[in-house]
């Protein structure tokens, strides 16, 4: 990590040595009694409350302190003068505020559009205390991965812009988690889809991918303002944008660009969030009180296990488990593909006590490999459980038949008793088709300007599925006139065809395979921003 102090030449003279060491001496006063103060300007009165009461900070664990950089430098002062002067260390910060406050460096952004975006979240106390609330459980392993790389604090802040801290916020366009990963973009970054789990959500993989993605965008346009708008807006867009203005001999920085409105308020958002936490009396907001220290703590498993069990060996609601996990999507954490866990700090070594005295069955769920396209009503029969219980369990809505090939989640048995194998665990599907007998296909045509997303919102039906019927990607752009087929029910299908008369519709043959329909949490999409 670079030192924010001056660097003195290799070679100097004694005099030279003298005069740096003196230098390096009341910098180091000087961020001494910064460090103290630095809390000051942005501490909030929660913080103030709680200040007088380190009980509960002290039993936490610590993070440990890099050894000073300055430690040559005093040696030079020894050699000098024979003593080393009484310098004021550098004191740990209070809260996590306060050393997301020292790490920020990003080059402000100053503009009307930053100043229209504080008053947006200053008029809004109430919900900038819940989403920094809820950036509780997540926000100091952010910020550890923040600093661990060296990268700017006001990236651990993109969450609050990006979902207000909910990992389960899904986009308009089927962007998922704390850091909104569309699907494609998550495959390229390692982050797995499948009928078991979606790792946009996962609070470690999800962060390690964004971080990921930050640096080669940085690295790419050497810009953090233009990093930024790239993560937002596409890689490519900004490519072309910057292209435009270099072709006209404009400038080519973060304001310069022409953008969509969205990308163009992005950094003005996160600028005016940043303002906010290092000066929270100056907008008269509260932030809630979070602690250095870690919220959570990782913990392994070898079996495959009940949610359920895990949560009640650790002595958590279940609630509270899914929150810090909230990539699992099934009652069963399957250890081939998911072997860790995390708990909150406090419970992780109460559920390995418990998990050490536990008698019994750990897991009640299993996967099974659907041999042949069956209803649900088939395969509940086959597996030997309800078909009201095998749709919420697995997620199947009304009118569809479960494709062969599909990993359903289904209760143990003499049969199927053993823990799910990893290829299965890593790669399950769900793959859903029609019930031919209930849907018509329609055929309607395309307006201008028209996308597979904007086309399948006017008509309520999925953009995967309109992509999958059409044999187009999810976010591919349609001509005028284009005739685009659709799997609805007959009513439905008849009123969009009345609505347009150029339109056809035809019920699908019995001897032709139906269209494919597949789960949105098994199906990647190429995406829309990013």
């Amino acid at each position: 990590m670079s030192s924010p102090y001056p660097r003195f030449p290799k070679t100097r003279t004694p005099e030279f040595r003298l005069l740096g060491a003196l230098l390096v001496a009341l910098a180091l006063l000087l961020s001494g009694c910064a460090s103290v103060s630095l809390g000051e300007p942005g501490s909030s009165p929660s913080a103030n409350e709680n200040a007088g009461s380190p009980a509960a900070e002290t039993a936490r664990p610590k993070v440990a302190r890099a050894p000073s950089p300055f430690q040559g430098a005093l040696s030079e002062i020894v050699s000098v003068n024979g003593a080393v002067p009484q310098v004021a260390p550098l004191a740990a910060p209070a809260d996590l505020w306060e050393r997301i406050r020292r790490g920020l460096k990003m080059t402000d952004l100053d503009t009307a559009l930053v100043r229209d975006q504080e008053r947006w979240y200053a008029s809004r106390p109430d919900y900038i205390f819940r989403m920094t609330d809820r950036s509780r459980k997540y926000l100091f392993h952010i910020v550890e991965e923040v600093e661990r790389r060296d990268l700017p604090m006001e990236l651990a802040l993109l969450p609050f812009i990006e979902s207000a801290f909910n990992p389960q916020a899904v986009s308009r366009v089927q962007a998922a988690g704390m850091w909104q990963f569309m699907p494609a973009t998550g495959q390229s970054f390692d982050l797995k889809q499948n009928a078991f789990r979606d790792d946009r959500r996962d609070v470690l993989a999800s962060t390690r991918a964004a971080l990921d993605y930050l640096e080669r965008l940085h690295s790419r346009f050497g810009d953090w303002h233009l990093a930024l708008a790239a993560y937002n807006w596409g890689q490519g867009n900004v490519n072309r944008a910057i292209t435009r203005n270099q072709r006209e001999g404009l400038p080519t920085g973060y304001t310069d660009l022409t953008m969509p409105q969205e990308t163009r308020q992005y950094v003005p958002k996160l600028q005016a969030v940043e303002n906010i936490i290092a000066q929270p009396e100056r907008f008269g907001v509260t932030l809630p009180l979070i602690g250095n220290h870690p919220f959570f703590e990782t913990v392994t498993i070898e079996r495959d296990m009940d949610v359920a069990l895990i949560a009640r060996l650790a002595e958590v609601e279940e609630t509270d488990f899914r929150s810090l996990n909230p990539s699992l999507n099934r009652p069963v954490v399957m250890a081939a593909a998911t072997p860790n866990v995390l708990l909150p700090w406090d419970n992780a070594e109460v559920f390995e006590r418990n998990l050490r005295n536990h008698e019994g069955p750990l897991a009640s769920w299993t996967a099974w490999v659907v041999p042949s396209t069956m209803s649900p009503a088939q395969a509940a029969e086959r597996v030997g459980m309800s078909e009201a219980q095998l749709r919420r369990v697995n997620e199947i809505p009304p009118r569809m038949m479960v494709r062969a090939g599909s990993s359903l989640i289904v209760p143990r048995s003499g049969q199927r008793n053993a823990d799910v194998p990893g290829h299965v665990a890593d790669n399950g599907r769900l793959a859903l088709q029609p019930e031919a007998a209930n849907l018509r296909r329609v055929r309607l045509k395309a307006r201008q300007g028209d996308t597979v997303a904007v086309f399948a919102r006017r008509h309520g039906v999925s953009p995967v599925n309109v992509a999958q019927w059409n044999n187009l990607g999810v976010n591919a752009r349609l001509k005028p006139g284009q005739l685009v087929t659709l799997m609805l029910p007959p009513k439905a299908g008849q009123q969009a065809a009345a609505r347009t008369p150029t339109s056809t519709t035809r019920k699908p043959a019995v001897q032709r395979s139906p269209a494919r329909v597949a789960s949105s949490s098994s199906q990647g999409k190429q995406p829309a921003r990013r």
